[in-house]
Protein backbone atom coordinates (compact mmCIF):
# COMPACT_ATOMS: atom_id res chain seq x y z
CA UNK A 1 0.00 0.00 0.00
CA UNK A 2 1.13 3.79 -0.91
CA UNK A 3 2.53 5.74 2.15
CA UNK A 4 -0.60 7.25 3.95
CA UNK A 5 -1.78 10.74 2.52
CA UNK A 6 -1.51 14.08 5.03
CA UNK A 7 -4.86 15.40 4.58
CA UNK A 8 -7.27 17.38 7.08
CA UNK A 9 -9.52 20.55 6.98
CA UNK A 10 -12.11 20.83 4.30
CA UNK A 11 -12.42 18.19 1.77
CA UNK A 12 -15.71 18.75 -0.30
CA UNK A 13 -17.71 15.90 -1.58
CA UNK A 14 -18.31 17.24 -5.10
CA UNK A 15 -21.77 17.12 -6.50
CA UNK A 16 -22.06 15.30 -10.07
CA UNK A 17 -23.49 18.35 -12.60
CA UNK A 18 -25.84 17.12 -15.10
CA UNK A 19 -27.26 18.98 -18.13
CA UNK A 20 -30.22 17.32 -20.22
CA UNK A 21 -29.16 14.24 -18.73
CA UNK A 22 -25.52 13.87 -19.63
CA UNK A 23 -23.37 14.78 -17.28
CA UNK A 24 -22.09 18.46 -17.73
CA UNK A 25 -18.30 18.30 -17.55
CA UNK A 26 -17.22 21.29 -18.02
CA UNK A 27 -19.67 22.76 -15.26
CA UNK A 28 -17.24 19.57 -13.17
CA UNK A 29 -14.27 21.41 -14.09
CA UNK A 30 -15.32 24.70 -12.46
CA UNK A 31 -16.16 23.13 -9.85
CA UNK A 32 -12.92 21.40 -9.02
CA UNK A 33 -11.33 24.95 -9.77
CA UNK A 34 -13.30 26.85 -7.64
CA UNK A 35 -12.68 24.71 -4.90
CA UNK A 36 -8.90 24.62 -5.19
CA UNK A 37 -8.65 28.36 -5.48
CA UNK A 38 -10.75 28.10 -2.44
CA UNK A 39 -8.56 26.34 -0.08
CA UNK A 40 -10.44 22.72 -0.54
CA UNK A 41 -7.46 20.57 0.41
CA UNK A 42 -9.08 17.46 -1.38
CA UNK A 43 -11.76 16.32 -4.11
CA UNK A 44 -14.09 13.54 -3.40
CA UNK A 45 -15.46 12.77 -6.25
CA UNK A 46 -17.99 9.75 -7.25
CA UNK A 47 -19.49 9.94 -3.58
CA UNK A 48 -23.08 9.73 -2.36
CA UNK A 49 -23.62 13.79 -3.25
CA UNK A 50 -21.75 12.64 -6.38
CA UNK A 51 -25.01 10.37 -6.95
CA UNK A 52 -22.62 7.92 -7.62
CA UNK A 53 -25.13 4.75 -7.73
CA UNK A 54 -26.48 6.51 -10.55
CA UNK A 55 -23.89 6.81 -12.89
CA UNK A 56 -21.96 3.81 -15.17
CA UNK A 57 -18.29 3.06 -14.26
CA UNK A 58 -17.61 4.77 -17.59
CA UNK A 59 -18.84 8.46 -16.53
CA UNK A 60 -17.11 7.81 -12.95
CA UNK A 61 -13.83 7.11 -14.53
CA UNK A 62 -14.29 10.29 -16.34
CA UNK A 63 -15.16 11.88 -13.48
CA UNK A 64 -12.15 10.75 -11.71
CA UNK A 65 -10.06 11.53 -14.66
CA UNK A 66 -11.01 15.16 -15.42
CA UNK A 67 -10.44 15.93 -11.15
CA UNK A 68 -6.89 14.86 -11.46
CA UNK A 69 -6.82 16.72 -14.61
CA UNK A 70 -8.15 19.88 -13.62
CA UNK A 71 -6.44 19.80 -10.24
CA UNK A 72 -2.63 19.00 -11.39
CA UNK A 73 -1.28 17.83 -8.33
CA UNK A 74 -2.35 20.83 -6.33
CA UNK A 75 -4.63 18.67 -4.22
CA UNK A 76 -5.42 14.51 -4.27
CA UNK A 77 -7.95 13.21 -5.60
CA UNK A 78 -10.14 10.69 -3.40
CA UNK A 79 -12.41 8.92 -5.61
CA UNK A 80 -15.24 6.59 -4.23
CA UNK A 81 -15.75 3.18 -5.08
CA UNK A 82 -18.97 1.77 -3.58
CA UNK A 83 -20.52 -1.13 -5.64
CA UNK A 84 -23.69 -3.71 -4.68
CA UNK A 85 -21.21 -6.44 -4.28
CA UNK A 86 -17.35 -6.30 -3.41
CA UNK A 87 -16.55 -7.51 -6.59
CA UNK A 88 -18.30 -4.23 -8.50
CA UNK A 89 -16.49 -2.29 -5.42
CA UNK A 90 -13.09 -3.94 -6.90
CA UNK A 91 -13.95 -3.16 -10.29
CA UNK A 92 -14.60 0.48 -9.75
CA UNK A 93 -11.32 0.39 -7.45
CA UNK A 94 -9.31 -0.72 -10.72
CA UNK A 95 -10.91 2.36 -12.35
CA UNK A 96 -10.24 4.85 -10.04
CA UNK A 97 -6.57 3.81 -9.61
CA UNK A 98 -5.91 3.59 -13.29
CA UNK A 99 -7.50 7.31 -13.60
CA UNK A 100 -4.90 8.83 -11.47
CA UNK A 101 -6.83 9.13 -8.09
CA UNK A 102 -4.44 9.02 -4.65
CA UNK A 103 -6.80 7.57 -2.51
CA UNK A 104 -10.57 5.24 -2.45
CA UNK A 105 -13.29 6.11 -0.37
CA UNK A 106 -15.13 2.94 0.51
CA UNK A 107 -18.41 2.12 2.30
CA UNK A 108 -19.29 -1.65 2.69
CA UNK A 109 -21.77 -2.69 0.41
CA UNK A 110 -25.73 -1.39 0.74
CA UNK A 111 -28.40 -3.42 1.08
CA UNK A 112 -26.54 -6.41 1.87
CA UNK A 113 -25.51 -5.91 5.54
CA UNK A 114 -22.51 -8.07 5.74
CA UNK A 115 -21.65 -9.00 8.96
CA UNK A 116 -17.94 -6.78 10.66
CA UNK A 117 -15.93 -10.23 9.30
CA UNK A 118 -17.63 -9.32 6.14
CA UNK A 119 -16.67 -5.87 5.84
CA UNK A 120 -13.21 -6.74 7.02
CA UNK A 121 -12.69 -9.15 3.76
CA UNK A 122 -14.49 -6.52 1.59
CA UNK A 123 -11.60 -4.05 2.71
CA UNK A 124 -8.92 -7.04 2.06
CA UNK A 125 -9.84 -6.96 -1.15
CA UNK A 126 -10.24 -3.62 -2.11
CA UNK A 127 -6.94 -2.84 -0.64
CA UNK A 128 -5.15 -5.74 -2.69
CA UNK A 129 -7.18 -4.73 -6.19
CA UNK A 130 -6.12 -1.17 -5.86
CA UNK A 131 -2.82 -0.80 -4.02
CA UNK A 132 -4.24 2.90 -3.07
CA UNK A 133 -4.58 4.13 0.42
CA UNK A 134 -8.48 3.59 1.67
CA UNK A 135 -10.06 5.65 3.71
CA UNK A 136 -13.07 3.65 5.17
CA UNK A 137 -16.81 5.41 5.40
CA UNK A 138 -19.01 4.62 8.19
CA UNK A 139 -22.51 5.47 6.85
CA UNK A 140 -25.24 3.14 7.98
CA UNK A 141 -27.98 5.14 6.75
CA UNK A 142 -27.16 4.70 3.44
CA UNK A 143 -25.52 0.96 3.64
CA UNK A 144 -27.49 -0.19 6.42
CA UNK A 145 -24.49 -1.43 8.80
CA UNK A 146 -22.31 0.49 10.74
CA UNK A 147 -18.67 -0.17 11.15
CA UNK A 148 -17.93 -0.55 14.96
CA UNK A 149 -15.17 0.61 16.33
CA UNK A 150 -12.98 -2.69 17.19
CA UNK A 151 -13.50 -3.84 13.48
CA UNK A 152 -11.98 -0.26 12.22
CA UNK A 153 -9.24 -0.40 14.43
CA UNK A 154 -8.72 -4.25 13.24
CA UNK A 155 -8.77 -2.52 10.02
CA UNK A 156 -6.31 0.25 10.46
CA UNK A 157 -3.59 -2.28 12.24
CA UNK A 158 -3.58 -4.58 9.48
CA UNK A 159 -2.63 -1.58 7.25
CA UNK A 160 -6.15 -1.70 5.21
CA UNK A 161 -7.30 1.65 5.70
CA UNK A 162 -5.42 5.15 6.50
CA UNK A 163 -8.66 6.88 8.08
CA UNK A 164 -12.06 7.09 8.72
CA UNK A 165 -15.02 9.45 6.97
CA UNK A 166 -17.55 9.16 9.96
CA UNK A 167 -20.93 10.15 9.33
CA UNK A 168 -22.68 8.77 12.42
CA UNK A 169 -22.35 11.66 14.39
CA UNK A 170 -21.31 10.63 17.28
CA UNK A 171 -19.03 13.00 18.58
CA UNK A 172 -17.60 10.39 21.50
CA UNK A 173 -16.01 8.78 18.56
CA UNK A 174 -12.76 10.80 17.64
CA UNK A 175 -11.03 10.28 21.59
CA UNK A 176 -11.99 6.69 21.33
CA UNK A 177 -10.38 5.96 18.19
CA UNK A 178 -7.32 7.78 18.78
CA UNK A 179 -6.87 5.95 21.72
CA UNK A 180 -7.49 2.45 19.69
CA UNK A 181 -5.48 3.53 16.25
CA UNK A 182 -3.19 6.17 17.27
CA UNK A 183 -2.67 9.78 16.64
CA UNK A 184 -2.15 9.02 13.20
CA UNK A 185 -4.99 7.69 12.27
CA UNK A 186 -7.06 10.18 10.35
CA UNK A 187 -10.03 11.08 11.16
CA UNK A 188 -12.86 13.01 9.39
CA UNK A 189 -16.67 14.11 9.63
CA UNK A 190 -18.62 13.29 7.12
CA UNK A 191 -21.54 15.19 8.92
CA UNK A 192 -21.30 18.90 8.30
CA UNK A 193 -23.56 20.23 10.84
CA UNK A 194 -21.77 18.38 13.63
CA UNK A 195 -18.02 18.90 11.92
CA UNK A 196 -17.04 21.74 14.41
CA UNK A 197 -17.62 20.12 17.12
CA UNK A 198 -15.66 17.52 15.39
CA UNK A 199 -12.67 18.65 15.11
CA UNK A 200 -12.66 20.14 18.86
CA UNK A 201 -13.30 15.94 19.77
CA UNK A 202 -10.03 15.54 17.57
CA UNK A 203 -10.75 15.29 14.67
CA UNK A 204 -8.52 16.03 11.04
CA UNK A 205 -11.23 17.58 9.21
CA UNK A 206 -14.18 17.13 7.24
CA UNK A 207 -15.76 15.78 3.84
CA UNK A 208 -17.84 18.63 3.43
CA UNK A 209 -21.06 18.78 1.26
CA UNK A 210 -21.81 22.39 2.12
CA UNK A 211 -18.11 23.21 0.89
CA UNK A 212 -19.62 22.83 -2.18
CA UNK A 213 -21.46 26.55 -1.99
CA UNK A 214 -19.01 27.76 0.56
CA UNK A 215 -15.66 26.34 0.10
CA UNK A 216 -13.60 29.62 1.56
CA UNK A 217 -15.77 29.98 4.43
CA UNK A 218 -15.80 26.07 5.11
CA UNK A 219 -11.47 26.09 4.66
CA UNK A 220 -11.47 28.82 6.93
CA UNK A 221 -13.35 27.05 9.54
CA UNK A 222 -10.69 24.35 9.82
CA UNK A 223 -7.97 27.07 9.07
CA UNK A 224 -9.14 28.78 12.50
CA UNK A 225 -9.33 25.66 14.47
CA UNK A 226 -5.78 24.99 13.54
CA UNK A 227 -4.91 28.42 14.20
CA UNK A 228 -6.51 28.40 17.74
CA UNK A 229 -8.12 31.56 16.36
CA UNK A 230 -11.79 30.19 18.58
CA UNK A 231 -13.56 33.69 17.83
CA UNK A 232 -13.64 33.26 13.98
CA UNK A 233 -13.90 29.70 14.14
CA UNK A 234 -17.34 30.05 15.90
CA UNK A 235 -18.43 32.91 14.19
CA UNK A 236 -18.03 30.91 10.82
CA UNK A 237 -19.34 27.66 13.02
CA UNK A 238 -22.85 29.85 13.44
CA UNK A 239 -23.15 31.68 10.29
CA UNK A 240 -22.88 28.01 8.44
CA UNK A 241 -25.15 25.89 11.00
CA UNK A 242 -28.74 27.27 9.01
CA UNK A 243 -26.84 26.15 5.78
CA UNK A 244 -26.12 22.72 6.70
CA UNK A 245 -29.32 22.12 7.94
CA UNK A 246 -31.01 23.16 4.74
CA UNK A 247 -28.87 20.96 2.90
CA UNK A 248 -30.32 18.06 4.32
CA UNK A 249 -33.80 18.85 4.25
CA UNK A 250 -34.00 16.73 1.71
CA UNK A 251 -32.33 13.65 0.35
CA UNK A 252 -28.80 14.91 -0.54
CA UNK A 253 -27.91 16.04 -2.99
CA UNK A 254 -31.15 17.25 -3.86
CA UNK A 255 -31.34 20.43 -2.16
CA UNK A 256 -27.19 20.81 -3.36
CA UNK A 257 -28.22 20.75 -6.62
CA UNK A 258 -30.76 23.50 -6.49
CA UNK A 259 -28.42 25.82 -4.64
CA UNK A 260 -25.17 25.31 -7.08
CA UNK A 261 -28.27 26.63 -9.21
CA UNK A 262 -29.21 29.44 -7.47
CA UNK A 263 -24.65 30.71 -7.21
CA UNK A 264 -25.14 29.82 -11.08
CA UNK A 265 -22.74 27.21 -10.87
CA UNK A 266 -24.38 24.08 -12.17
CA UNK A 267 -27.90 23.63 -13.67
CA UNK A 268 -30.66 22.15 -11.07
CA UNK A 269 -30.52 18.67 -12.58
CA UNK A 270 -30.42 15.08 -10.58
CA UNK A 271 -31.38 11.18 -11.64
CA UNK A 272 -34.05 9.50 -10.88
CA UNK A 273 -34.98 8.09 -8.30
CA UNK A 274 -34.29 11.71 -7.38
CA UNK A 275 -36.67 14.50 -7.89
CA UNK A 276 -35.44 18.53 -8.16
CA UNK A 277 -35.86 19.97 -4.33
CA UNK A 278 -39.01 21.63 -3.39
CA UNK A 279 -40.02 25.28 -3.95
CA UNK A 280 -39.37 25.73 -0.24
CA UNK A 281 -35.79 24.46 -0.24
CA UNK A 282 -35.86 25.80 -3.13
CA UNK A 283 -36.60 29.62 -1.33
CA UNK A 284 -35.06 28.74 1.66
CA UNK A 285 -31.84 27.99 0.47
CA UNK A 286 -31.68 31.39 -1.62
CA UNK A 287 -32.56 33.28 1.21
CA UNK A 288 -29.51 31.51 3.34
CA UNK A 289 -27.26 31.95 0.60
CA UNK A 290 -27.98 35.88 0.18
CA UNK A 291 -27.81 36.35 3.84
CA UNK A 292 -24.21 33.82 4.06
CA UNK A 293 -22.47 34.81 0.67
CA UNK A 294 -21.31 38.62 1.38
CA UNK A 295 -20.09 38.49 5.03
CA UNK A 296 -18.64 34.82 4.69
CA UNK A 297 -16.43 36.22 1.43
CA UNK A 298 -15.43 39.25 3.91
CA UNK A 299 -14.57 37.34 6.58
CA UNK A 300 -12.72 35.29 4.66
CA UNK A 301 -11.13 37.74 2.73
CA UNK A 302 -12.27 35.61 -0.79
CA UNK A 303 -14.17 37.20 -4.12
CA UNK A 304 -18.09 37.17 -3.86
CA UNK A 305 -19.71 34.50 -6.18
CA UNK A 306 -22.63 36.49 -7.43
CA UNK A 307 -25.85 35.16 -7.02
CA UNK A 308 -28.42 34.43 -9.42
CA UNK A 309 -31.27 36.71 -10.02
Amino acid sequence: MSAPLVLRGSMTALATPFKHGAIDHAAFARLCERQIRCGTTALVVCGSTGEAAALTIEEQASLTRLAVATARARVPVIAGCGGSSTDAAVALAGVAAASGAASLLCAPTPYMKPSQEGIIAHFHALAQASKLPLIAYDVPGRVGVALKDETIATLSARGLIIGLKDASADLSRPPHLRALCGPDFLQLSGDDSTAAAYRAAGGHGCISVTANLTPTLCAALHRSWDEGDMTLFARIRDMLAPLHDALFAETNPVPLKAALAILNLAENEVRLPLLPASNATAETLKHLLTRIAEPGDRIASRPNYALAS
